[in-house]
C-alpha cells in the first residue's frame, strides 16, 4: 500500500507499517544489499528548527542508500529570511530533490508542504503537533525489543502538552491490540484537547497520574520526556516544572525487569545518566532503529514517480474562517487554503486544533 507523503500519523496505516518494517529487518539483516538502492536519487533536508538525531539520522539513511543530501539546519543562510513563502520555497526544492524531509516550530508545515511538492514530503517534526517518524523509531524499537507490538502497558512521562513524539505514538499505538497507556504529567502538562478527544472517541484505554513512582511498576514500557524549554513563554514556569520527573536507579527498583525505557532524546536531566548502563535502558538503540526505519522509508518514497501537486484544492471541508492557534503555519502564510478535519468536531486540518467559528 504505497503513499505519497508522511506528515502526520494519519498517513499510516497497519499493513504500510507491517510492509515496513517488513522492508526495516531485511535492511538490518542485510545492510549491503541497499547500498546503492538510492543511487541518483537526492533528499532535500529542510530544517527550520534545531535537531541532531532527526537530521542525522535522515542524513544517514539516505547516504547508507547510496542517495545524495542538500539541505539547512538554519533558515537564516536561505531565502526565507528574505521572505520567500514556504509554498515557494518548497516548489524549487521539490525541483532538485527526489524526497523532502522538513522540520519547523510551525505546527501544520508538512502538511502544508505537501500541498506544493512534486515530490514526497515526510515530516520531522512541526512544532509541539507531530513527529511520524519518531513514531516509527518507537515502533520499530519496541518491536526489536519485544519481538511484537500489542499487549503492552505503555507510560508516557514528563511534557505530555509539547510532546510532539508521545502526540503521534498515542495515535500510532490504535493500530495495535490491547494497548494501554498511563500518562504521567502534572497537570500543565497535561495532553491537548485533540490528543484525548481521539483516544476517548477510538476507545483508547488510559489512566492519568500525576506520579511516576505510583504507576511504575505496572509498566512494560517507559517512555520518558524532556520538559521542552523552548516551548515555554514564561521562564519562571519552566524552572518550576523542569525537574518534576527525574528517572533514577533508586525509582527503577519498583520496575519490571523486562521493561524499556525510552526517550527520543536530546534529555536534559530527566533521566539520570547512571540509568545508561541499566539493561532496561533502550535509548540509544532507540536512535539507531531510528536510522534503520528512515532507510526503509527512504526506500520506498525515493522512487516514487514526481507528480503535479494539488496546490488548488477543492477540498470539501474547505473553510473561510481561521485557526486561531498562533503556532499554526495559517497563521503566518494566510495564502494556505483554510482546511478543516472533522473527526468528532471542527478542527484546523494542519494543526489539528479546535476551530470554534469557522464558515462552512
Amino acid at each position: 500500500m504505497a503513499i505519497r507523503k508522511l506528515v502526520n500519523v494519519a498517513d499510516m496505516s497497519r499493513e504500510w507499517w507491517d510492509d515496513l518494517y517488513s522492508r526495516c529487518r531485511d535492511i538490518i539483516a542485510r545492510p549491503g544489499v541497499y547500498a546503492d538502492s538510492c543511487r541518483g536519487k537526492i533528499l532535500a533536508s529542510m530544517f527550520y528548527e534545531p535537531s541532531t538525531r532527526t537530521n542525522f539520522s535522515f542524513q544517514a539513511a539516505a547516504q547508507r542508500l547510496g542517495a545524495g543530501v542538500f539541505g539547512f539546519s538554519d533558515p537564516v543562510g536561505t531565502s526565507a529570511s528574505k521572505g520567500e513563502t514556504l509554498a515557494d520555497t518548497i516548489r524549487m526544492t521539490a525541483a532538485y530533490s527526489s524526497t523532502i524531509v522538513i522540520r519547523s516550530p510551525q505546527e501544520g508545515s508538512a502538511t502544508a508542504s505537501a500541498l506544493y511538492s512534486e515530490v514526497p514530503v515526510i515530516n520531522a517534526g512541526d512544532g509541539g503537533h507531530s513527529h511520524p517518524t519518531q513514531t516509527l523509531t518507537d515502533l520499530t524499537t519496541i518491536a526489536q525489543k519485544r519481538g511484537k507490538i500489542g499487549n503492552i502497558r505503555i507510560g508516557l512521562c514528563g511534557d505530555l502538552k509539547n510532546g510532539r513524539t508521545v502526540h503521534s505514538l498515542a495515535e500510532a499505538m490504535e493500530m495495535f491490540e490491547g494497548v494501554s497507556f498511563y500518562l504521567i504529567s502534572p497537570k500543565e502538562l497535561s495532553f491537548p484537547d485533540y490528543v484525548l478527544d481521539r483516544m476517548n472517541q477510538v476507545g483508547q484505554k488510559y489512566e492519568v497520574s500525576e506520579s511516576l513512582a505510583d504507576v511504575i511498576p505496572e509498566l512494560d514500557v517507559l517512555y520518558m520526556t524532556r520538559i521542552q524549554r523552548e516551548r515555554f513563554k514564561d521562564a519562571g514556569e519552566y524552572r518550576r516544572l523542569k525537574d518534576i520527573y527525574i528517572l533514577t536507579k533508586k525509582l527503577l527498583e519498583g520496575a519490571k525487569k523486562d521493561m524499556q525505557i525510552m526517550h527520543p532524546l536530546p534529555r536534559v536531566d530527566e533521566i539520570s545518566t547512571d540509568v545508561d548502563t541499566d539493561p532496561r535502558a533502550a535509548y540509544f538503540e532507540q536512535a539507531r532503529y531510528g536510522m534503520l526505519i528512515r532507510m526503509a522509508l527512504l526506500l520506498e518514497f525515493m522512487h516514487l514517480p514526481r507528480e503535479v501537486p494539488p496546490v488548488t484544492l477543492s477540498d470539501p471541508y474547505a473553510a473561510a474562517g481561521e485557526c486561531t492557534n498562533p503556532a499554526c503555519i495559517t497563521l503566518s502564510d494566510t495564502y494556505l487554503p483554510r482546511l478543516v478535519s472533522r473527526s468528532g468536531s471542527d478542527r484546523c486540518g494542519y494543526c489539528d486544533k479546535k476551530v470554534t467559528s469557522m464558515l462552512l
